[in-house]
This record gives structure tokens, sequence and C-alpha cells, in this order.
């Protein structure tokens, strides 16, 4: 399999895993308290920067389909794209996985104050307080997501399902 094709098709699946993860709890994934599991996926940039796409993709589409709140929804895929630009950022200097997503998981959680202003924008929610209880989602969910990705890293070696062999 061309390396190309095999980094599309795991892309690919990757944005429908997200998706599909968003769809399940899509009530609490859009609320000013949100609990999004399908935000675990997120760590796997600390594994290869070729997931970015195949979490961006998913993010942009989980959030086109499922959220009412139409062009506002590009603020919360640029919390998405920040937060892994700085984390692959961070990645360039440190290399243990457990590390970095620990780091992720605090880059994600402060950053939602980007999604705080999108609901204030879009639905005149408080700011501050909005800002606080999305943060706190993403800090539970992405925490529990350290747990989850690590153990299916163990089998699935996520460092290494774009290799060509």
């Amino acid at each position: 399999m061309n390396i190309n094709i095999r980094t599309l098709v795991t892309n690919g699946v990757l944005a429908a895993l997200y998706i599909a993860a968003t769809a399940l709890v899509a009530p609490i994934a859009f609320s000013n308290i949100q609990f999004r599991l399908s935000e675990i996926f997120n760590h796997l940039i600390v594994f290869d920067k070729r997931y970015f796409w195949g979490i961006a993709i998913g993010v942009f589409f989980a959030n086109l389909f499922m959220s009412t709140l139409g062009a506002y929804e590009l603020l919360g895929l640029s919390q998405t794209i920040i937060s892994l630009l700085i984390t692959m950022g961070f990645g360039v200097f440190i290399k243990n996985k457990l590390v970095l997503m620990v780091i992720n998981t605090v880059v994600f959680t402060c950053n939602m104050w980007i999604i705080a202003l999108m609901l204030n924008l879009a639905i005149e929610v408080p700011f501050f307080i909005t800002w606080m209880t999305t943060a706190a989602g993403e800090l539970i969910v992405m925490s529990i997501g350290i747990a989850v990705i690590w153990a299916l890293h163990q089998r699935l070696r996520f460092d290494r399902l774009f290799d060509y062999k």
C-alpha cells in the first residue's frame, strides 16, 4: 500500500470515528457544559503529526452536522487546530509520550476559552463561567483519554500505523 493511501485511509477512519463518538454524546457535546468523548482522539497527535488531518476533519464534520451554531463552529475548529499545533510544537522538544499527553490535556483545557467565546457570541452565555465549565469537561475527558489512548497504543502502536511495510 502506498504511504499516501495509507495516510489518507487512516485519517478518513479517524475522522469517521471522531464523528461517530461525538454523535454518541451529542446532547452533551455542544452545550456550555461539554463532555465530548471524541476529544480523546486529540491525543493521537502525540504519536504522529499525520493524525492532524483526521482529527481536524472529524471536528469539522461533527460540528457541521450536529451543532446548531452554524459558522460560529469555525471557532470550535480553530480551537482544535491551535491546540494541536501547540502540542506538535512541544513534541519537537519533549519525546516522552505520556508527558506530552499531559501537556496536550493542559493545552486543550486552557484553550477552551475559544469555545467559551464562541458560545458567548452565539448564544450569549456568560464567558467566564462557560470557560470554566467547558474546561472542566475537557480536562475530565482528556485525562481519561490519556489512559484509554495509552492502553490502545500498547496494542495498536499509534506511532507505527503510517509505516509502510
